[in-house]
């Protein structure tokens, strides 16, 4: 059965929700932070336990994040004016033996701000004057299903944090599954429209939207069919990228497509669906296959043009990649379907030569404003292992710093401007025991935010440095910094502007205006 919320039926339920405190402070308040760290794990009699005594909401949390049987007296009460009759008709809830249970997934689901994501948990983690949603998305019991619509996950959470939040007109949110990306941008967009190719997730979503008082438009349609001809500001996506044989078992993670060749399709097609300025931010997972680099292959997809900037965030084998998504599917890997499905899965790796599966984002931006034809920026990195703050700031602060390495490609604009290390940098040194004491042997510049970029420095380039503090033009440093170490001022500038470039690039070095100065 498809969900449909009637305006009725929508308003009746926020109604009940809200007044039963069915939020995401709500659920917290009532769990304790014990209960409520636990059941994050999967773990669910510490959070049974903890709403035991909780009224109305223990009841909604029970039924509706639990996965418990409530009597109808009950449910009646914690719904009201809600009946749960009315609930069970828009797909909410069926009758069970001793009363009712969540037929969906409904949860709440917050945003603490435009530039902090957060979440993660099963109640969202919006704090005080974030936005507080409510998500629908399918029960894990129906996981195994081919058109199964997924909730709030890792994924979700991750293109979320990583997703520039400022201000535009349009926004296309390309594979919308339940909607949590367009939920998120009807903060920052003026209007968003939401395509699947899959009926029953654009059936989820428009309940979450109809829920929620939110007018987004939802278009039905594979990739960007539903909105051909058209251009956005913004565009993100979650789409099926997980690689594999050219088949689809479950469609919110299979593209149908042979490997990566979606992913590669989608990227050249992206730009042509952004005005000019635009950017696009999507997840992805490219093959690395034996022979061939991986910022290669990926590069090869890009069309002519574009700024990109692809962020590798994990690396898979083969077989630790097959696994991950069984897992993800609920499958038992011990079943003979499993094993069949794994061992297919392999066998193409192998006939695909295929030694390791990248995973993480793609930032894409059609060039605008001032820049020639053709003048772009393609960048590749490893950012492994976990980052602390949310990626959406670092993008914005990125492609804003190429925009104004563009501005400055000349090396007399670069060594005219005023530049100054970033409030976040330290300088790091170390040294290794010898006979007489330590030895220092080497040191780095490091930002204490963002990703932590990390940058290996000599003494001439920490001097260097040292003196950006906004108020000379770096060639008058470059020159006092050759005067000091009796080396000719063309040397230093040879070897020096490319670091500073990198250290602009990676936010190290930031131009002087940037500080207030």
């Amino acid at each position: 059965m498809l969900p449909h919320l009637s305006p009725a039926t929508a308003d009746a339920l926020r109604t009940a929700l809200l007044r039963a405190g069915y939020t995401t402070d709500g659920v917290r308040a009532l769990l304790g932070q014990s209960a409520h760290a636990a059941l994050g794990r999967g773990e669910v009699e510490p959070a049974f336990r903890s709403s035991r005594d909780g009224g109305e909401l223990g009841v909604l949390v029970r039924l509706l994040l639990l996965g418990a049987v409530e009597p109808d007296a009950a449910v009646a009460a914690a719904l009201a004016p809600l009946a749960p009759a009315d609930a069970a008709a828009a797909g909410l809830l069926r009758a069970v033996p001793g009363g009712w249970a969540a037929a969906l997934d409904l949860r709440p689901y917050g945003d603490t701000s435009d530039a902090d994501i957060s979440g993660g948990d099963p109640s969202g983690g919006a704090a005080d004057g974030g936005a507080d949603w409510w998500v629908l998305s399918d029960l894990d019991q129906r996981r195994q299903e081919r058109d199964h619509v997924t909730g709030v996950g890792a994924a979700s959470l991750t293109l979320a944090a990583a997703t520039p939040r400022r201000a535009v007109g349009s926004l296309l949110d390309l594979g919308t599954g339940c909607g949590v990306q367009a939920l998120h941008a009807t903060r920052h967009a003026r209007a968003v429209t939401g395509t699947d190719l899959a009926p029953r997730a654009l059936a989820m979503a428009r309940a979450t939207f109809a829920l929620n008082g939110l007018d987004i438009e939802l278009l039905e349609g594979p990739w960007l069919e539903p909105v051909a001809g058209r251009r956005f500001d913004q565009i993100v996506s979650n789409p099926p990228f997980v690689p594999g044989p050219a088949r689809v078992d479950y469609v919110y993670r299979d593209s149908g497509q042979d490997g990566d060749a979606a992913l590669a399709a989608l990227l050249r097609a992206l730009p042509e669906h952004l005005e000019r300025g635009g950017v696009a931010q999507l997840l992805g997972s490219w093959l690395h296959v034996r022979g061939e680099d991986w910022p290669d292959r990926v590069r090869s997809w890009l069309p002519a043009g574009v700024d990109a900037w692809v962020v590798q965030r994990e690396v898979a084998d083969p077989a630790l990649h097959v696994g991950t998504w069984q897992r993800d599917a609920g499958l038992d890997l011990t079943s003979p379907a499993a094993r069949e499905q794994a061992a297919a899965w392999l066998d193409w790796m192998e006939r695909a030569r295929v030694e390791a599966v990248g995973f993480g984002f793609v930032t894409l931006r059609r060039p605008g404003g001032a820049r020639r034809d053709g003048e772009s920026t393609v960048v590749f990195e490893d950012l492994p292992g976990d980052v602390e703050d949310p990626l959406g700031p670092e993008v914005e602060g990125w492609l804003d710093r190429v925009d104004w390495l563009h501005a400055h490609a000349d090396d007399r604009a670069l060594l005219g401007a005023r530049l100054a290390v970033a409030p976040s940098v330290v300088l790091e040194t170390y040294a290794e025991p010898g006979t007489e004491g330590w030895t220092e042997v080497g040191s780095a510049v490091a930002r204490l935010d963002g990703p932590r970029w990390r940058h290996e420095v000599d003494g001439p380039a920490a001097a260097l440095l040292a003196g950006c503090q906004g108020a000379l033009p770096l060639g008058e440093l470059v020159e006092l910094l050759a005067f000091a170490h009796d080396r000719p001022t063309d040397e230093l500038v040879t070897a020096a502007l490319p670091a500073v470039r990198e250290f602009v690039r990676h936010g190290v070095l930031l131009p002087a205006p940037e500080l207030g100065r």
